[in-house]
């Protein structure tokens, strides 16, 4: 599973990252199986990651589903449970879609996209 990496840095290194592994691209090197999630405030960084999205995060890696389902399991209303999915969606760290089920209709499920992350940040 991808290996995937919250941290901060300034808007600088995010760009001579991004062109670092544009050339790499370009001469043929086989890419990393890694995401980096980046803030330039740690601040951001403990917005995104409360308690509670972190307990989220590590519901949905172990079992899947769909949000109802999620929310059922934490015991939490599903409207708040939705609305951290989304923001761990916008961050990259969870997918949401959709699951064919056998005899009828569908349904939207939720997965991490990393079975664990790591949390870098530097407070200047």
């Amino acid at each position: 599973m991808t290996k995937l990496t919250i941290k901060t840095e300034t808007e600088e290194n995010f760009f001579k990252r991004g062109r670092q592994l544009a050339k790499a691209a370009d001469r043929g090197e086989q890419l990393q199986d890694a995401r980096i999630v980046s803030f330039e405030d740690p601040a951001d960084i403990i917005k995104l990651i409360t308690v509670s999205r972190l307990a989220l995060f590590r519901a949905i890696k172990e079992k899947p589903g769909s949000i109802t389902q999620i929310s059922e399991r934490l015991h939490r209303d599903r409207s708040a449970v939705k609305r951290d999915i989304d923001e761990l969606e916008q961050a990259g760290l969870v997918t949401i879609a959709d699951k064919m089920l056998p005899g009828h209709g569908r349904m939207k499920e939720v997965r991490a996209t990393a079975s664990r992350f790591s949390l870098q940040a530097e407070v200047a």
